[in-house]
């Protein structure tokens, strides 16, 4: 790959402003054999929960909840085979239309093509469609969820 001897920085700082002004984590544009990246590191926030008051009186055991999967949100399915990932970072949507029905659902039979999802990116809608035939055993994201780039959003097996 030739070495670029001048990267504009106009462009590279209306990348970043673009990055932060679409709450993006990360852009990255290639033109040519020219390929800028521009990510932003985010700091993880401390949140403080207050202890509640005690109880005067006492009152029947809650019933056991399950704890949450330990597995973080991005990693769900990445592993599956069959994981169908988020080609970009954005927000994905399992229907057209907030009334409408889900282009989906768990046991569904899908073709090569079929539209599966929406991810909408910088104002924009973007069609996921089945990369392979065969049925959703696993759907991993909700309307209006965000998403990373390469994170699964649902299993075709």
């Amino acid at each position: 790959m030739p070495k670029h001897d001048s990267i504009d920085p106009d462009l590279v700082r209306e990348l970043a402003n673009l990055v932060t002004e679409t709450g993006l984590s990360e852009i990255e544009v290639e033109k040519g054999d020219l390929r800028i990246r521009v990510a932003r590191r985010l700091e993880p926030v401390s949140v403080q929960v207050a202890a509640p008051a005690p109880v005067a009186a006492v009152s029947a055991p809650a019933p056991a909840v399950p704890a949450p999967a330990a597995t973080p949100a991005p990693e769900r399915g990445r592993a599956h085979p069959g994981a169908v990932p988020s080609p970009m970072v954005g927000t994905a949507y399992r229907r057209p239309s907030p009334d409408a029905k889900p282009f989906i659902e768990v046991g569904a039979r899908v073709e090569v093509g079929d539209k599966v999802l929406l991810i909408e990116a910088m104002k924009t809608f973007n069609e996921i469609v089945a990369p392979r035939a065969g049925t959703v055993s696993a759907i991993f994201v909700e309307d209006g969820q965000p998403v990373e780039f390469g994170e699964a959003l649902l299993v075709i097996e």
